[in-house]
């Protein structure tokens, strides 16, 4: 089964919590399209140390997709995303409303994916509010909400309330990983997660 990895916004970590994820499950890491270099696919695969896919768009601007796509005169189909066949975790770009093109938007393609989703969210000033919002978002969208994950320093009453009022799974939390690589990763998510929470849908 394919998992989504989504953030409440940018730079929350998503991408060091999809390659710990990859190699918890066994997955293999696919990133739709990079905007930016260099690229979350090569951070991947040395973190997780399982098979990474090519994208289907690699820009150069580290931008929104739209943006980055305009400047290099690239058009993006998001109705010509699939996910490569097999059990992978797909990472978005950004926060779920990061916009693929001026009328497309990354929650919009997958909501039509249907695929289980975990949602990132930073343990920071203001992760109620942004966590909340992408809760909202996603379940009127219809889209299986596996929990949230935690990323960074303890905020046990900001996580409390999250899932409380979010009426989902508290995840785990990873914490900040000093170094960070890939026996430390798996290290970290052996401790923080448990693998069954991964393997069964959520509403």
């Amino acid at each position: 089964m394919s998992l989504v990895v989504s953030g409440t916004d940018t730079d929350v970590g998503k991408t060091v919590f999809a390659a710990g994820l990859c190699a918890f499950l066994g997955h293999r890491y696919w990133k739709p399209v990079q905007a930016g270099e260099p690229g979350d696919r090569e951070t991947a695969a040395e973190l997780s140390g399982q098979e990474t896919l090519p994208e289907a768009y690699r820009l150069k601007l580290p931008a929104s997709p739209h943006l980055a796509a305009r400047e290099e005169g690239i058009v993006l189909d998001p109705a010509a995303l699939a996910p490569p066949a097999g059990d992978l975790v797909i990472e978005g770009a950004g926060g779920l409303m990061v916009p693929l093109t001026r009328e497309t938007t990354y929650i919009d393609v997958f909501a039509r994916w249907r695929a289980p989703l975990v949602l990132c969210a930073r343990t920071a000033l203001g992760t109620i509010n942004h966590s909340l919002l992408s809760i909202e978002a996603i379940r009127a969208r219809g889209i299986p909400l596996v929990g949230v994950a935690f990323l960074g320093d303890e905020n046990a009453d900001s996580e409390r309330i999250i899932v409380e009022l979010g009426r989902t799974r508290r995840l785990g939390r990873l914490p900040r990983l000093a170094p960070l690589d890939a026996p430390s990763l798996k290290a970290a998510f052996a401790a923080a997660f448990d693998l069954n929470d991964f393997l069964q849908e959520r509403a």
